[in-house]
């Protein structure tokens, strides 16, 4: 298994001339829209910046999509050679998502581009894929000679929740002209900088969460005959809800049942009357969305009628699993494997349960959603997702150029015209 003090690829002569150029405008992307972060749905000055971008370059896009989202749209002048198999004997349609909000975080980099705006952060690496998306429309914009058929870009917001991706594909992104296939990627710092990771089936896990709150009997301390206590009724919940995932769920299979949330009390001779229970489920295997509930709903019933407790259950599902498919994620492990130009640069045991609302674009068409390697422990460039400290290797942009437009490049390749879905 890769980790992160293994020596880190810092060769990329595989880049383009033109694309190495970009690098300085990456970077200085990036960094203006990490000073500015802005949460889900409120990103208007970060989509303001995409589209000052876009209006100089000429690129065609339509802003305020799904509020705040954007869709570019490239059209490529190479000539078809090959009539190929896409859809409808149409010219290949190919989508690249990246999302533009942050988090609420309060960033504690001590650095010139800093967040300026007070309990907020880009502290899961969007910035980045802004910045890397923008360099790819700027390239294939240039360059509509070297591909044919479409391109669209997709600017999302929102992905930190409470979710854009499926408003995005409600109006229509994935439709005039109809998307074939959608690549995305994702910084990230749990591998080093110059490797990806790609995998095709279940990539990333269903996100979904629950808040019970248990209603006892409450009363004196020494006098516990008199009571139904919730702190012993939440603790035996607790306990028994991890039996959900030992004895219901295969074990050649994935899942995760967490509480995170536990509240209840309110002085040390009082016997509390409520307990507040919160927490999250994660999973790989579709089949397992109904099973999953349902369970944890009867062992909370069960439990609270051993006792004489009472329960009131929110059960909410945010995003199901990232599942890839096969032939693209073969496409993109092949151009990881032209780019990093080493085997071991291209790791399969990428999988997570953390989750990303990505997962409806690919619901709907076929994709693969990969991660890009950005740790760097020789620059302390390795905080975790989500930290107040997280940053990453800026190399890393001009890496994610590359890829995307390899994979433009070969998807919508005139000889070969979207075969790559037969």
């Amino acid at each position: 298994m890769l980790t992160l003090s293994q020596p880190l690829t810092t060769d990329f002569s595989a880049l383009r001339p033109e694309i190495q150029d970009l690098q300085a405008d990456l970077v200085a992307w990036r960094r203006q829209i990490h000073q500015r972060p802005e949460l889900g749905f409120q990103e208007e000055l970060t989509a303001q910046f995409i589209c000052d971008r876009l209006e100089e370059w000429k690129v065609p896009y339509e802003r305020a999509v799904a509020k705040t989202g954007i869709v570019v749209t490239i059209e490529g002048k190479a000539k078809r050679k090959a009539e190929g198999k896409a859809k409808n004997g149409q010219s290949p349609v190919l989508a690249i998502r990246a999302d533009m909000d942050g988090l609420p975080v309060q960033e504690l980099n001590e650095v010139p581009y800093c967040s300026v705006h007070e309990g907020k952060m880009h502290a899961c690496g969007h910035d980045g894929h802004v910045a890397i998306a923008l360099g790819t429309a700027k390239y294939l914009q240039a360059h509509r000679d070297r591909f044919c058929g479409t391109v669209k870009i997709i600017f999302q917001p929102a992905e930190e929740g409470p979710g854009g991706a499926q408003p995005m594909v409600e109006a229509g992104v994935l439709t005039n002209p109809a998307v074939d296939a959608l690549v995305g990627l994702h910084l990230w710092n749990n591998l080093p900088l110059g490797t990806l990771g790609v995998c095709s089936g279940p990539m990333m896990a269903a996100t979904e969460f629950f808040h019970c709150t248990i209603q006892g009997k409450g009363g004196h301390g020494a006098i516990p005959q008199q009571t139904v206590d919730a702190v012993v009724v939440g603790a035996q919940v607790v306990n028994a809800l991890q039996t959900i995932v030992s004895r219901n769920i295969d074990p050649l299979k994935s899942a995760v049942v967490t509480v995170g949330e536990f509240k209840a009390g309110t002085a040390v001779n009082v016997i509390a009357d409520t307990a507040f229970l919160s927490g999250t489920v994660r999973y790989f295997d579709p089949d397992y969305g109904e099973l999953i509930p349902e369970r944890l709903e009867q062992v909370i019933a069960g439990v609270c009628a051993a006792h004489g407790a009472s329960y009131q259950l929110d059960y909410h599902k945010l995003y199901p699993p990232v599942i890839n498919d096969r032939a693209i994620a073969d496409l993109v492990r092949s151009v990881a494997l032209s780019v990093v130009e080493t085997p071991a640069g291209v790791v399969p045991e990428c999988q997570t349960m953390g989750g990303e609302d990505v997962s409806f674009f690919l619901q709907a068409v076929p994709g693969c959603y990969f991660f890009l390697g950005s740790a760097n422990t020789d620059k302390d460039l390795a905080y975790p997702h989500h930290h107040p400290r997280f940053n990453f290797d800026e190399t890393a942009l001009s890496v994610g150029v590359e890829i995307f437009v390899r994979i433009v490049e070969k998807f919508c390749a005139p000889s070969e015209a979207s075969g790559i879905l037969a």
